[in-house]
């Protein structure tokens, strides 16, 4: 049975799930985006797709981002801190909520928002990210895809894995299929398009970690 995913929840407490780079210092800022040329680490974007957690690694990776991004928005001691997550932590694993697809033990969950507390919100491994679309910015998926491509597109010689990544990301965070094609997963030929490359020039720099997070990110669909 699938669940609806329970947003409003954490809405309403305030939870802070979302956030922009804080030091990294933009190349280019308009009204609609900004971009780094040489990206940032700090965007974090927990549920902006329809994509759920589907793993118990991407479940304490959500934890850890979570405990990190919320540190300064709690008022009161560390105990008061540690109790406030542990309740977001355990909605947010509760299948129930939307926000999983699959049920977890009481005990591995215990210990596992033990361990992300213990860690002490230091910031967690992130992807980079070059282009970060503002909300609202009222552009169509097609429209998103158009100026990551010009931004990030390279011709074959300066190929390079945060491009393919970043391309990847928008396509799966903007939406389920596009005008081109008539497709709801991440392809070659629909990111050779955006990075104006070669079909063939695209595969060749497809890295394992690459085909893995394509693979990963096709799944969640």
């Amino acid at each position: 049975m699938s669940y609806e995913r329970n947003i409003k929840w954490l809405n309403d407490r305030r939870v802070i799930y979302r956030r922009d780079p804080i030091s990294d210092k933009p190349t280019i800022q308009t009204d609609q985006y900004i971009y780094y040329e040489y990206g940032t680490y700090e965007c974090y974007t927990l549920f902006n797709s329809k994509a759920k957690i589907t793993t118990y690694r991407s479940l304490k990776w959500h934890m850890l981002v979570l405990y990190y991004l919320n540190i300064d928005g709690v008022e009161g001691d560390e105990i008061s801190l540690e109790d406030d997550m542990t309740s977001v932590f355990k909605f947010i694993a509760n299948k129930e909520n939307g926000f999983v697809t699959f049920f977890i033990k009481h005990k591995l969950l215990d210990s596992m928002i033990e361990d992300v507390i213990k860690q002490g919100g230091d910031p967690p491994k992130n992807k980079i990210r070059k282009v970060i679309f503002r909300d609202y910015s009222g552009l169509t998926l097609n429209e998103k895809l158009k100026i990551v491509g010009q931004l990030v597109g390279r011709q074959s010689k300066n190929m390079d894995e945060e491009s393919i990544y970043q391309c990847m990301l928008e396509i799966h965070e903007g939406g389920y299929g596009q005008a081109y094609y008539d497709e709801k997963k991440i392809t070659y030929r629909w990111m050779s398009e955006l990075l104006e490359v070669s079909e063939r020039t695209l595969y060749r720099h497809m890295t394992d970690e690459l085909k893995q997070i394509k693979k990963e990110l096709n799944e969640k669909l």
